[in-house]
């Protein structure tokens, strides 16, 4: 990934260190082609366990061990199951990590759940495979949503200091990097988006610009 191919956050905060934003590993409902969303419990598959060791073992890596940093996740069970394990190769307690719902993936409303396949042969449009995303459902979470809860959650750890390591997902990564990096809004969606990257993928941004500091094997781009 370049760099040097984002702008500065366009509401130009002072963000003091570095966010390590990590995407968790492959869930049981990402094997079975089933939505997940905002579903707070759907365990990792031994792939998507191989895949936060991965992370772990290139964080360890690139920040040594017990580095300082501070532990964040979306409160689902899959996204912690990645920090814990993340936490065991940097030797940090991933008990001390703060969760947040403001790092939850995107709300599927009645698609939560539901298998892609099933959808598509309702004639139901689910994915938008131009861009890497879902379609928001009639029910679900819209794009500017995402970007407000995130951006709340930027504003109130704006202050922090040192870095932080960020367990979340597909889509509202994608949506905070955008964020963070001042990424133009996607048209029709009213927010930006964050080029997409496989499960098990790691980037850091400091004073809004991304790099890639781990290309995870797993499903791609959301």
């Amino acid at each position: 990934m370049d760099s040097n191919a984002h702008k500065p956050p366009r509401s130009g905060p002072k963000r003091t260190g570095r966010d390590f934003i990590a995407r968790h590993g492959e869930t049981v409902f990402n094997a079975a082609g089933r939505l997940q969303g905002d579903h707070p419990h759907t365990p990792l598959t031994r792939a998507g366990f191989a895949q936060a060791d991965e992370m772990g073992r290139a964080l360890r890596a690139h920040l040594g061990a017990k580095p300082a940093l501070t532990l964040w996740s979306s409160p689902t069970g899959r996204a912690l199951q990645t920090l814990a394990i993340i936490a065991e190769h940097l030797e940090l307690d991933w008990h001390a990590a703060r969760t947040d719902a403001r790092l939850v993936e995107i709300g599927t409303g009645s698609w939560g759940g539901a298998y892609y396949a099933d959808l598509a042969d309702a004639g139901v449009k689910v994915v938008d495979h131009a861009h890497g995303l879902l379609f928001p459902a009639e029910d679900g979470e819209t794009y500017p949503e995402i970007v407000a809860r995130v951006s709340g959650w930027l504003t109130d750890t704006e202050g922090d200091r040192g870095d932080r390591l960020v367990i979340m997902h597909g889509i509202s990564s994608r949506v905070l990097r955008g964020v963070m990096t001042g990424t133009a809004d996607l048209p029709g969606y009213g927010a930006p988006a964050a080029p997409g990257l496989p499960q098990g993928s790691v980037v850091a941004i400091e004073h809004g610009v991304e790099s890639l500091v781990h290309r995870g094997m797993g499903h791609a781009p959301a």
